[in-house]
């Protein structure tokens, strides 16, 4: 996934290395419960390695889920949202469009656990390192929604890419408390908001 996980095993069934084993408990444990509820003990737990060696990965807990939030951007923002739209999409507005049907199909997930950067800057406060963190990468989710629209020649992108972006963070806000269908509705909106910047 990211330059700073562990490599591949060499062979079938070979057990994950400490680092990437701390990793994906962590990612579990942060994605379902946020960041305070779970503490580095319970993440040495779950993921059987010593405190010695978590530390020596991660020296703190904050630089765990800084590497937490680099993982949700490559298997999330990259992984399933800008590969999903492009692959679902055959022109660059229906690449735009297909956001939302990705959306749909997250939002009826029994899984479902909302945006991570929304969560963790709302948990942790703009201020935090982790929230300022956060915002980096919803700008980077805005940057990616700016590139769409510039592939679909519409006009002021930037400002295309800050409203899109509001009916995302929207529809995911609106899914968490429990309109499963937030993300059809949004799809209509954004279909309008496409045809206003044509």
């Amino acid at each position: 996934m990211t330059t700073q996980c562990a490599p591949a095993a060499s062979h079938a069934g070979a057990r994950p290395g400490a680092r990437e084993r701390v990793l994906s408990a962590a990612y579990d444990l942060f994605s379902r419960r946020g960041i305070r509820d779970v503490g580095v003990n319970e993440v040495i737990h779950r993921s059987q390695v010593a405190k010695a060696t978590f530390y020596r990965h991660f020296p703190s807990k904050d630089d765990l889920v800084l590497a937490f939030l680099d993982r949700r951007e490559q298997q999330w923002t990259h992984g399933l949202i800008e590969a999903g739209a492009r692959q679902r999409g055959s022109t660059p507005e229906e690449r735009l469009l297909a956001v939302f049907d990705i959306f749909d199909e997250w939002f009826h997930q029994a899984d479902f656990d909302a945006c991570t950067f929304i969560n963790v800057l709302l948990e942790m406060g703009w201020q935090h390192p982790l929230g300022r963190a956060s915002i980096r990468y919803l700008d980077n989710i805005r940057a990616l929604v700016r590139t769409l629209a510039e592939e679909a020649a519409l006009r002021d992108c930037d400002a295309f890419a800050r409203s899109w972006h509001i009916l995302m963070k929207g529809s995911i806000i609106s899914a968490a408390e429990g309109d499963h269908d937030a993300a059809r509705h949004a799809r209509g909106m954004a279909r309008s908001l496409i045809e206003r910047h044509r």
